[in-house]
C-alpha cells in the first residue's frame, strides 16, 4: 500500500473527501452510513463547520491525490459555538431541522446536537479552550498518519499560544482512547458526560512529544 503524504492544509476541493471520511468513521470509529440516511448530517456537525469557519486549523493527509484523513478544530470553543450558531447553522438548518420532540432515532439525536452548539461549552473544560476532531479511513490507520496530523494541529495551536486542547470521544471507541493516551492526553471529569469521555492536553506545560 502506498504511503500517504505528510499533512497539508485543508483546501475547499477536499470537501467531498472530508464528508466521506467523517461519515465512514462516525459510528464508534466505524461506518455510520447505515445509521444516517442523509450522509451529510454528521459532517455538518463534526467536520465541515470547522473547515469553513477555521480552515487554518484544518489539515489532511492524502493518498493518490485524495484526502484519507483529517484533523480539524478550533482554538476557542466558546467563540466557535457562537460562530456556529450565527454563521454555520443558518446554512444547514433547512436540510437538517431540529426534531419536533424528544429525539427518537440516531438521526434525530444528531440533529438535536446540531441545533445546540452551546453544548460544546463546559465549565470543566475551561483550562482546555481548544478542541479537535481527528479521523482516518480504516485502510490508512496504524501507519503514523494520525500522529503526524496531531503534530501539525498542536503546532498550530502552540503558535497561537493556546493553553490547552480537549476532545470528546465515544467511550466505546477504545482504539481511539488508546491512541490519545499514547499522545499524553488525560481524562477530564465532566459532571454529565453522556456516552462521551473527555480528554485533555495542556499545551503550556512540558509534556510528551507527539512526533
Amino acid at each position: 500500500m502506498a504511503t500517504a503524504a505528510a499533512p497539508r492544509p485543508y483546501r475547499p476541493a477536499d470537501r467531498e473527501a472530508l464528508i466521506d471520511i467523517c461519515v465512514r468513521t462516525g459510528h464508534e470509529g466505524g461506518d455510520a452510513r447505515p445509521y444516517y440516511p442523509d450522509h451529510e448530517l454528521l459532517p455538518s456537525i463534526f467536520a465541515e463547520p470547522y473547515a469553513v469557519l477555521e480552515p487554518e486549523l484544518a489539515f489532511v493527509v492524502e493518498n493518490g491525490g485524495r484526502a484519507v484523513g483529517y484533523v480539524l478544530g478550533t482554538a476557542d470553543t466558546a467563540a466557535f459555538a457562537r460562530r456556529f450558531r450565527q454563521e454555520w447553522l443558518p446554512r444547514v438548518a433547512a436540510r437538517h431541522p431540529a426534531p419536533a420532540g424528544p429525539p427518537a432515532t440516531p438521526a434525530e439525536v444528531m440533529r438535536d446536537l446540531l441545533h445546540r452548539p452551546e453544548r460544546m461549552v463546559l465549565g470543566e473544560l475551561d483550562a482546555y479552550p481548544a478542541h479537535l476532531h481527528i479521523d482516518l479511513l480504516p485502510g490508512h490507520q496504524r501507519q503514523g498518519h494520525g500522529r503526524r496530523l496531531m503534530a501539525a494541529y498542536l503546532d498550530a495551536l502552540r503558535a497561537r499560544r493556546v493553553s490547552g486542547v480537549h476532545l470528546g470521544m465515544v467511550t466505546a471507541n477504545t482504539p481511539a482512547r488508546a491512541f490519545h493516551d499514547r499522545l499524553g492526553f488525560h481524562e477530564i471529569p465532566v459532571a454529565d458526560p453522556g456516552p462521551l469521555t473527555y480528554l485533555g492536553l495542556r499545551l503550556d506545560r512540558p509534556g510528551p512529544s507527539v512526533r
